[in-house]
């Protein structure tokens, strides 16, 4: 389906919904605080390519996190459309964003959001255990993956008998072991210091073009949004510019 649409520049665009995984549509998301009302996204439009590696950049409260929210699922819009694969989540029942989830999307956090109780090759084969794989076949998944991360030394070992660079490896290989389609990272590296952030950085990228797979990474840090192929900075809510990145 081809239809037309009003950029956040006022420029009339072409959309074509099935040559991207994620298209955006008027997106505006307003919270109501005592009896303010807080314009957190402003008639956001957006079109992210399958196979890009795109970084949404802002400073705290300019909106990216409640755009990363819009983008999965996990908060509705105040007004406007979100497209995952052609599927409009904007309209789906939690039970239908949750079906999505589990078949095209795969996240990486800030605070490693790993069970405490699991190994590393545990939390790895996890996403895996949701899709109805058998334990066996799981297994050499996660493995190759914990193996691909440089991990493999600590594939018996839980959270808190790793580093924070060690646990953000797990937490990586587990986005990837499903092989979803688009793989959401938030502020990925915030817990790093700078050599380590700089190995998981480079450690996303890869992983992400070897499978040919949509990686979406918020961050604050102009030295990770580098690494992007692209850089959509928002302020207030609003896209101020989207730019291709040079590489050297």
């Amino acid at each position: 389906m081809r239809f037309f649409a009003f950029n956040n520049f006022g420029e009339l665009i072409l959309i074509n919904r099935e040559s991207c995984i994620v298209k955006i549509i008027g997106l505006r998301k307003v919270y109501k605080i005592a009896k303010e009302k807080v314009i957190a996204l402003n008639k956001i439009d957006l079109e992210i390519p399958r196979g890009e590696i795109c970084c949404i950049l802002g400073t705290s409260g300019s909106g990216k996190s409640t755009l990363l929210n819009m983008m999965a699922g996990l908060e509705r819009p105040t007004k406007g459309e979100v497209y995952i694969n052609g599927h409009n989540i904007s309209s789906m029942s939690e039970k239908q964003l949750a079906s999505l989830r589990r078949k095209y999307v795969g996240f990486i956090f800030q605070s490693y959001n790993l069970l405490p109780a699991l190994t590393a090759l545990e939390n790895v084969a996890l996403p895996l255990v949701f899709r109805g794989v058998p334990k066996f076949k799981r297994n050499i998944i996660a493995k190759k993956m914990i193996k691909n991360v440089g991990l493999s030394s600590r594939i018996k070992h839980k959270p808190s008998e790793m580093s924070g660079g060690q646990q953000q490896r797990a937490g990586i290989a587990r986005a990837f072991a499903a092989k979803p389609m688009l793989v959401f990272a938030d502020e990925p590296t915030g817990n790093l210091d700078s050599k380590t952030t700089t190995e998981i950085m480079e450690m996303m990228v890869k992983i992400a073009r070897d499978y040919k797979q949509t990686l979406i990474i918020v961050t604050h840090d102009q030295s990770v949004a580098s690494y992007a192929d692209r850089i959509v900075t928002l302020m207030d809510g609003n896209i101020i510019s989207d730019s291709l990145v040079q590489k050297s």
